[in-house]
């Protein structure tokens, strides 16, 4: 489970979007079953009970006080006690989730929280989903809207969202150019289908576009009926909630705030399907196209290709149109960036894997499917990836802002650490940045190019937990190559582009602090002594970092290398492992 270490680790530099501190001496928090249901309903987080934090206190020693919980095994059972009454809707912990643990001599609940299925949200309290139901952001927990909790329900159900009838939107609201249009390209795919001599509205009904209810004998548009072939008029009045939009940010002339777009102009009927064809040629059309043959033919086709039209897709069918927002897609110099109305279904990490839950909508990805666009089911997210990897590009970000309602995906088509990037950051750096692990000479490149990062973006590029991701930040922002900016329970974190004056800095005012008082400095001069011989003593043998800081009494490592081990480096110490110069198996010892 968790341990001392971990403990430590978490409050220094747990990202606070997922990790919440609470006193609780006596009995359970009333707070907790908020902060359980906002964790459940976002992307999971940890919860330490017997932890009091003040989080305008930027000093972390002051910043928590340690009381711990009294009768702890007592405080599991209530709080098992408690998850399974009406309480709360759903329990989604098992046994494991939930362990005692010391630190500094007092014992602390740990309780993780996992991001609850989409089947299963909303996780409510009180027995009232509407005002009890809570979704976590950078500030803390927060009651979710109404259209919060009607979006989970929604989620919540496989069927998805775009088969429901459109009540009055008949034949006459679709387009009949856009029907022809995919009719001739669905024939082009499908030469021998049965489909093909149907009528328009026979066609509509089996590609799940048009509905007739047996019990009610209404019938009529379905939302992908409508939404996909209708007429732009029609569109805007059954949703005005909904723009679509795609802006060419390429080759920008002076005083121009883009090159090329395509929004509601009165040009051309808007519906998604004009939308999708007109952009999809417009994102690929100057993507190079390498010269092969298959048989006789040439194939213009590439990964790429393919990469940034699943983008394309994945848009279209995962959005929720039953929210306010906009289909965006901007294609820049150096990336594409898509951006829809909803949330994500799975787990991030899950969808980086390969996971797959059932479409949001799910007719509107069989019309596309049948022409061609869209891979099988489980496929689409790890396609961009492979596209993107052999190209060696920067790992495709998806990110949910759940603030905004929104989903955002970039495709950068920008190497991992540019040689101008690397050269600026061994300019700024020196041997601090040469000698940094691949993984941290990476946060730092990111960093530069992307002006900030935070906890999140570098666990999605590293594929890294939070706190494996917290442990790379600190040691950066320790060794005063990143600051780092607490904004509440978000932090940023940037290059310290002072770096080297910084240095400086200290220097001299270590020189001056050492002339005023010079019988102060020759007792540390006699103690650091003391140390350093007490260091290579044990370095006799092949040592760790981590068993030098733990025979020294040192809790952070990082700052006992820096001040006693680095200086020995090439005189009295060396390292055994020269090809990576801050792994954790990096041992040191004595020359002799």
């Amino acid at each position: 489970m968790i341990d001392n270490n971990d403990i430590k680790a978490l409050l220094q530099v747990g990202e606070r979007i997922t990790f919440e501190c609470k006193k609780a001496e006596d009995s359970i928090p009333k707070s907790v079953w908020e902060t359980y249901s906002s964790f459940a309903n976002t992307i999971g987080g940890t919860i330490l009970l017997g932890i009091t934090e003040n989080l305008k206190e930027i000093n972390f020693d002051k910043r928590f006080y340690i009381t711990g919980v009294k009768n702890p095994k007592k405080m599991k059972k209530d709080f098992f006690d408690t998850l399974n009454s009406n309480k709360v809707n759903r329990n989604i912990l098992t046994d494991e989730d939930v362990d005692e643990v010391v630190y500094e001599g007092h014992t602390l609940l740990y309780i993780k929280v996992p991001q609850a299925d989409y089947r299963q949200r909303p996780i409510y309290i009180n027995d009232n989903m509407m005002n009890g139901s809570f979704k976590r952001n950078y500030e803390g927990d927060y009651h979710c809207t109404e259209d919060d909790v009607k979006a989970m329900i929604r989620d919540a159900n496989d069927s998805g969202n775009d088969g429901v009838l459109m009540e009055n939107f008949t034949m006459d609201d679709i387009d009949k150019n856009t029907l022809n249009a995919y009719r001739n390209r669905f024939r082009t795919a499908n030469q021998d289908h049965v489909w093909n001599d149907y009528n328009d509205k026979e066609f509509l009904i089996n590609m799940g576009g048009y509905v007739i209810d047996r019990n009610t004998s209404r019938e009529g548009l379905t939302l992908a009926g409508l939404l996909m072939f209708g007429k732009g008029l029609p569109i805007r009045e059954r949703f005005d909630n909904i723009r679509m939009d795609y802006l060419d940010l390429t080759n920008l002339q002076p005083d121009s705030r883009w090159s090329d777009r395509l929004t509601y102009d009165g040009r051309w009927e808007n519906n998604l399907y004009n939308f999708f064809t007109r952009v999809q040629s417009k994102l690929v059309n100057d993507i190079k196209r390498p010269f092969r043959l298959e048989g006789m033919e040439r194939v213009d086709d590439t990964p790429v290709h393919k990469a940034v039209r699943e983008a394309l897709t994945n848009l279209i069918i995962h959005s929720d149109y039953m929210m306010t927002g906009i289909l965006k897609i901007e294609k820049r110099n150096d990336c594409f960036v898509f951006s829809n109305p909803g949330s994500l279904k799975l787990p991030i990490m899950e969808i980086y894997a390969g996971g797959h839950s059932k479409a949001r909508n799910p007719n509107m990805q069989a019309m596309l499917r049948m022409i061609g666009f869209g891979d099988n089911i489980g496929s689409g997210f790890p396609t961009i990836l492979s596209a993107w990897k052999k190209e060696n590009w920067r790992k495709p970000i998806l990110i949910e802002k759940t603030d905004l309602h929104l989903v955002e995906l970039t495709l950068s088509m920008e190497s991992f650490i540019t040689e101008e990037c690397s050269n600026n950051l061994k300019k700024l750096f020196g041997n601090s940045y040469i000698n940094l692990q691949k993984e941290e000479q990476l946060i730092l490149a990111t960093a530069i190019m992307e002006d900030s990062v935070s906890n999140y973006y570098i666990q999605l590029l590293l594929d890294k937990n939070p706190l494996e991701v917290g442990k790379l930040l600190y040691s950066l922002v320790y060794r005063d190559l990143l600051i780092s900016t607490n904004k509440g329970r978000w932090t940023t974190y940037t290059i310290n582009y002072d770096y080297i004056q910084g240095v400086e800095s200290r220097s001299k005012s270590q020189g001056v602090e050492s002339r005023s008082k010079s019988q102060g400095v020759e007792s540390r001069d006699r103690k650091k002594k003391e140390l350093i011989n007490k260091i290579i003593l044990y370095c006799q043998e092949p040592r760790t970092l981590q068993e030098i800081a733990t025979y020294m009494g040192y809790s952070d490592r990082y700052r006992m290398k820096k001040e006693y081990i680095n200086p020995l480096l090439g005189n009295y110490l060396q390292m055994t492992l020269s090809e990576s110069k801050t792994a954790p198996t990096q041992q040191y010892i004595a020359i002799h």
